[in-house]
């Protein structure tokens, strides 16, 4: 199950269909004797992205208060001296701090998977997708991704509602990237567990995505709307340097070409 769900009461079900599920998975390749695994991750084991204060250096901040969100305080700050942080690349070595089910589900998979990979000598190569988008995206559903939900409303002639102030930097990545990152990863001569982060390297805001998607369907602009949901994070910008060099994946597709492709492409 993907995407931040309704309410807590969608708990189990992350928790079973995530966590069970992989662990069954598990147990049975071990069964088999089957030796390699491409576990489809995600950004949101970070929590947070890497940010840096001008006067104390890296910083992790704390989740972001109500009280900030509702009065539109919308960036985080340092935890030591309360000044405003710039976002910088976040690496695959980076602190694992999931704030949402369903982020607290990925990293559980991965801890399953870098366990089952010890234990039998196996080898798992867990993929941290980034904001992954494309053809054969679900319709409009809570557990849609952003660019399904702004895709399906300007099909009904509604107006993207963007969250926040629309300044939330995120890595798109179309799925034809994925797919061809996903096929290197298969092959790769890795040992243990390894992870990479699967995005292009060139961040967009949330803004900058409904705008382009709008454009490419010819729909009306996207409104802002303050609006906020406690489990999103306001930064993750990825460093796309591992992947590059030991999967020899680079993302190929701009976001404007994507999203114009996206515009006309089949959804679930």
């Amino acid at each position: 199950m993907v995407g931040m769900g309704v309410d807590l009461a969608d708990l189990p079900d992350y928790v079973s269909n995530n966590d069970l599920g992989t662990a069954v998975l598990l147990a049975e390749m071990a069964h088999a004797g089957v030796g390699r695994m491409v576990l489809a991750s995600s950004m949101v084991v970070y929590g947070e992205g890497a940010y840096e204060c001008g006067d104390h250096g890296p910083q992790r901040p704390q989740p972001r208060a109500v009280a900030d969100l509702v009065a539109g305080r919308f960036e985080p700050s340092c935890p030591l001296c309360g000044a405003g942080l710039t976002s910088v690349l976040v690496a695959e070595e980076a602190p694992l701090d999931p704030r949402s089910v369903y982020a607290a589900t990925k990293l559980a998979q991965e801890h399953l998977a870098a366990a089952w990979a010890r234990q039998t000598g196996g080898s798992v190569v867990a993929l941290r997708y980034h904001n992954v988008y494309g053809p054969g995206m679900p319709r409009d559903t809570p557990y849609s991704g952003v660019a399904a939900m702004f895709r399906s409303a300007l099909e009904a002639g509604r107006s993207p509602r963007v969250f926040e102030d629309g300044g939330q930097r995120r890595d798109f990545v179309h799925v034809g990237d994925v797919a061809r990152a996903n096929v290197l990863a298969l092959s790769a001569e890795t040992e243990g567990f390894s992870a990479y982060n699967v995005a292009s390297g060139r961040p967009a805001t949330v803004l900058d995505m409904a705008a382009a998607l709008t454009g490419a369907m010819g729909g009306p602009q996207p409104v802002v709307t303050g609006e906020f949901r406690l489990g999103d994070v306001r930064h993750v910008v990825a460093s796309p340097r591992r992947a590059e060099v030991e999967l020899g994946f680079r993302a190929e597709i701009e976001l404007a070409t994507g999203m114009a492709d996206f515009a006309r492409a089949a959804l679930r």
